[in-house]
């Protein structure tokens, strides 16, 4: 039986050998190839059990043994890739087949025919000759296969070639070789000769080798461009001369000579180069070479040539050129007075001849033709001789020969110093006055003439001789000039000068005028003189020089109108100066200064003050003032009292005419000078309504008179209306108003503008913030409607009421159309529409705020009680509290004066036209105390008091502080006074301001009812 598996196992294939590989060859042509081909063949072995492996082989030697195998084809295939060389000819590539089976190895090859060009061709032989000379030329290529022919070109003309030669080359292939002989022709020159290789098998390319071909010929012509031949040129000039040449070559080498000798630039250049050699330059077939000479001396009739081998071409040049060299010669070199000196001038060459001539610094001199040299540069020479007498003036002198060319209008000098020997001479221009400045230097120079130079100087003074080796305070220098310095007076007077030298001596006398700056002797300061009368400012100095116009002087003021002298005399008589003042006024009284210049420096400056004694005068610029304080005999008051007047003022005071008793407690006195402006404060303690409420009389008396004003001492109340109400702009929609505050009634003060519309019922109000301010822009109105307005000044006692005129003003707003009354207006920040008839609702408000304001007043009466009440009690409160802070606050001040208004009293003036009050609430009088006076803690301060300052004048106006520091003491027991703040005293009295403070600390405005009604808010 068969066994079951062995007949279900596939059966495996017989190993077999492959079959022989065959080459594809790419072409028809088998074997045959290109050097720089890339050449690809494929070998293909099929079947085989396995397939065979395949390797290239060339000459024998394995070149590839890569391969690839297609099992489903039973097909092995191996690719050659190769790039075809020369070296390649004859080559045999094969292909062997094989597996694990075969018996042997299969193969199948095939030989390459490769085919190459020559790769390079080489001339052999020079293409450079003379022209009408045979050229000879060879021509090889490399190796080739198959073999090219030669041919020749010369430009577009072939040439034939005299031999043509093939030899065996490498690779099988073969070398080609081509003689040529030609003549050379000018006409040739330049062309390209040209070997070229051709064969039937490079149809498509052309291999050739080309030279240039070089016919070397001489120049045709040769010439010189330059100035003409017998031109005379003159020294200096610039001469171009250019060299050119026709044809040639190679170039032409044009070369320059002056007199056989060849011409080259110097090295290194001179400064500026004489001669500039330039380069061969070309342009077509000429050449050319320019020369660059500046000609000289030595250019007269050279012979000037150009040379291009065989070839050459010549110029001659004339210059002309003054004299190469001047000599002077002298028959001595030491001289004396009355010596006789010949001298000999030589012109050593010149073309043309010129003429010579002498003179003495200037002065023309006769001379002598003498017989001249010979000359060299083909010029000519001349020669003159001259005689002189000497003298001491003639030395240092120069005696000059001029050498004169007329045709070239130069001429060439020569000097010659004369030396002559003799004793010092003083000249003329020696100075015999020397002016100095004391604690200056000074020189007494040396004017002195002399040959040698002098041996010694000698100075003396008041018959003592100066050391030679110089001092403490002076030294004679080299040229024998006197040096002095730290001058003094002591040092003016006459120096004596003594000078020698081997030649002999010689003396002087210079005399020394020493300066000093001026020095005020006498000035009277103070000079005092009465209004209306004349006085004299004298002052005396001592000064060198003394000069009529030395005195000046100067008024101390800042203003310009404060320094004029115009109506004053200036008298100067020797060292005195006078200022002469003619009825004296009170605007001539202050500082002047009296300035000495006598052109020292320093100028002398004596300060002296010019006193006006005058009548005393209070400032009162109202008949009548007024001070309010609380007449509780708990407050306290104080009234100020100003004037102005020279020798110092006296203050009394009376209350209704009685002389007042400042020994009473109850008054206290303070009296504060400066300058010729002087104060009284009178402070009046426990103010009583029935004592002290009356009529203050302040009288200021001196020698030359008296003056008074008077203060009315009053209750605090409601304050006055306000004044001079006026519109300074108007828009459709606002006004802008203005105003001049009353009387405060003693208690800070604030407005309250009430306007109407006219034709409408009611009025509207509006508060002036600040409080302080005395300008306010009422917006909110309508264009082109009358308003009627109130202005209403209000304190904590009430307002100031409506029946003054001056505080009510009735406007007309324009229309929209108009120019508005202000640049920039505010509009509302509400507009009315402004109806023509009244509406319901407006008239049920109106009538709702009557009933309202009825109410009100009700409640108001009873508040108002109450307030007064609580009003009296902090009076009471702050009287004993006696606050330290605020004391002393209503004085009578000047107008001038400004503080701020939010006060606690103030004063007033009586009149409407221009109140006169101000506030004291900030006031702090910027005087120090009297002498006699205490400090004190501080009291009122932070009022700065613009017009206390004062003038540069003594006594006259108190605008400004001119005080010369150091210049001078008091006058008159004043009281100097600084412009910082002053302490006033406030141990000894209580604050009449802190009484009001209580009720404006008072008024809480968390609690309306505690204020009157009227001060509660506004109507609407």
């Amino acid at each position: 039986m068969r066994d079951p598996r062995r007949n279900s196992s596939p059966q495996r294939p017989q190993p077999v050998p492959p079959g022989p590989p065959v080459i594809e060859w790419p072409g028809l042509d088998e074997g045959h190839a290109r050097a720089g081909q890339n050449l690809e063949l494929l070998c293909v072995a099929r079947g085989g059990n396995p397939l065979a492996t395949l390797q290239w082989l060339k000459n024998g030697q394995p070149v590839s043994t890569a391969w690839g195998t297609e099992h489903a084809q039973a097909v092995a295939r191996s690719t050659l890739v190769m790039i075809v060389r020369p070296e390649d000819h004859g080559a045999r590539l094969s292909c062997e087949a094989y597996n694990s089976v075969s018996t042997g190895i299969q193969e199948c090859g095939v030989t390459l025919q490769v085919t190459f060009p020559p790769s390079a061709i080489t001339i052999l032989g020079s293409a450079s000759q003379s022209e009408n000379k045979n050229v000879t030329l060879s021509c090889i290529t490399k190796s080739s296969r198959p073999r090219v022919l030669l041919r020749w070109w010369l430009g577009w003309r072939q040439l034939l070639p005299t031999e043509e030669t093939v030899m065996d080359g490498l690779h099988g292939g073969h070398i080609s070789m081509s003689n040529l002989t030609f003549l050379a022709r000018r006409e040739d020159n330049g062309l390209t000769l040209t070997c070229e290789a051709f064969s039937e098998a490079f149809t498509k390319e052309t291999f050739k080798k080309s030279l240039t071909l070089n016919v070397k010929y001489p120049a045709q012509k040769l010439w010189i461009e330059g100035p003409p031949e017998g031109q005379r040129l003159r020294a200096g000039t610039r001469v171009r001369l250019v060299c050119l040449a026709i044809g040639g070559n190679p170039d032409p080498s044009l070369t320059w000579y002056k007199d056989s000798r060849t011409v080259t630039e110097p090295r290194p250049p001179q400064e500026p180069r004489r001669v500039q050699l330039g380069s061969l330059e070309k342009s077509g077939s000429t050449f050319s070479r320019e020369l660059v000479l500046i000609t000289g001396p030595s250019d007269n009739q050279a012979k000037f040539t150009c040379k291009a081998g065989q070839l050459s071409a010549s110029t001659q040049l004339v210059v002309q050129f003054p004299p190469t060299n001047v000599t002077i010669l002298a028959n001595a070199s030491a001289l004396r007075p009355g010596d006789a000196l010949n001298l000999t001038c030589v012109s050593v060459s010149s073309n043309p001849p010129v003429n010579l001539s002498w003179d003495k610094e200037g002065e023309r001199l006769e001379g002598v033709a003498a017989t001249p040299r010979s000359a060299p540069f083909k010029g000519s020479a001349a020669a003159r001789s001259v005689l002189l007498r000497m003298s001491s003036r003639d030395h240092g002198h120069r005696v000059t020969c001029r050498a004169h060319s007329t045709e070239l209008r130069e001429t060439v000098s020569a000097f010659y110093r004369l030396n002559v020997l003799y004793p010092p001479e003083f000249l003329g221009e020696q100075v015999l006055v020397v002016t100095a400045v004391e604690q200056g230097e000074a020189l007494l120079p040396v004017s002195v003439s002399a040959n040698p130079a002098p041996e010694a100087f000698n100075w003396t003074f008041r018959g003592y001789r100066l050391s030679p080796a110089g001092g403490p305070r002076h030294r004679i220098l080299s040229g024998g000039a006197l040096q002095l310095w730290n001058v003094t007076r002591a040092d003016d007077g006459l120096y004596q000068l003594h000078c020698q030298n081997s030649e002999g001596t010689a003396e002087a006398l210079v005399r020394l005028d020493v300066h000093y700056a001026p020095i005020i002797r006498a000035l009277q300061d103070p000079t005092e003189v009465n209004i209306g009368d004349s006085v004299d400012i004298v002052c005396t100095v001592d000064a060198n020089p003394i000069l009529p116009e030395m005195f000046n002087w100067e008024r101390l003021g800042e203003e310009e109108e404060d320094q004029s002298l115009d109506d004053m005399e200036k008298i100067s008589k020797g060292s005195t100066g006078r200022l002469r003042i003619h009825h004296a006024k009170l605007t001539q009284a202050g500082a002047y200064q009296c300035i000495v210049d006598n052109g020292v420096a320093p100028p002398a400056r004596g300060l002296v003050r010019l006193v006006v004694r005058f009548a005393p005068h209070v400032e009162h610029p109202s008949p009548l003032t007024k001070v309010a304080a609380a007449g509780d005999s708990t407050s306290s008051a104080t009234l100020h009292c100003r004037a102005r007047g020279v020798p110092n003022i006296v203050f009394t005071w009376t209350k209704n005419g009685v002389p007042l008793d400042l020994q009473d407690p109850r008054y206290t006195e303070h009296t504060y000078h400066q300058s010729g402006v002087h104060s009284s404060l009178l402070t009046i303690a426990n103010v009583s309504a029935a004592q002290d409420y009356a009529l203050f009389t302040c009288t200021a008396t001196n020698p030359l008179g008296s003056d008074h004003t008077d203060i009315q001492l009053v209750s605090i109340s409601r304050p006055d209306p306000p004044l001079g109400l006026k519109v300074v702009s108007m828009t459709p929609y606002s006004v802008g108003l203005e105003w001049k505050p009353g009387f405060d009634g003693g208690l800070p003060q604030s407005f309250q503008i009430r306007y109407e519309a006219l034709g409408t019922p009611g009025f509207l109000y509006m508060n002036v913030l600040p409080p302080q301010a005395t300008t306010f822009t009422l917006t909110g109105l309508q264009p082109s409607t009358r308003y009627r307005l109130w202005l209403l000044a209000s304190n904590a006692l009430g307002d100031s009421g409506l029946a003054d005129k001056g505080s009510q003003i009735s406007v007309t707003t324009p229309g929209l159309d108009q120019p508005s009354g202000e640049p920039d207006y505010q509009l509302p920040t509400e507009q009315p529409a402004g109806p023509s008839k009244l509406p319901l609702l407006p008239v049920l408000f109106a009538v709702g705020g009557l009933l309202l304001l009825s109410n009100a007043s009700c409640v108001g009466g009873f508040l108002w009680q109450r307030r007064l009440k609580r009003l009296a009690e902090g009076i009471s409160e702050k009287t004993e509290a006696g606050s330290e802070e605020d004391r002393v606050r209503n004085e009578y001040e000047e107008s001038q004066w400004t503080g701020d208004r939010d006060t606690r009293s103030s004063m007033v003036s009586t009149t409407d036209v221009e109140p006169y009050y101000h506030s004291m609430r900030d006031f702090s009088p910027q005087l120090p105390p009297t002498l006699e006076e205490v400090s004190y803690p501080r009291g009122l301060t932070g009022l700065e008091e613009e017009n206390m300052t004062f003038p540069g004048h003594v006594y006259d106006e108190v605008e400004r502080l001119y005080a010369p520091s150091g210049a001078w003491g008091p006058l008159y027991d004043e009281v100097p006074m600084g412009s910082c703040d002053l302490y006033w005293p406030e141990d000894r009295y209580e604050d009449a301001r802190g009484i009001y403070d209580q009720v404006a600390g008072d008024l809480d405005p968390m609690e309306p009812d505690a204020l009157p009604f009227e001060l509660r808010g506004q109507l609407v």
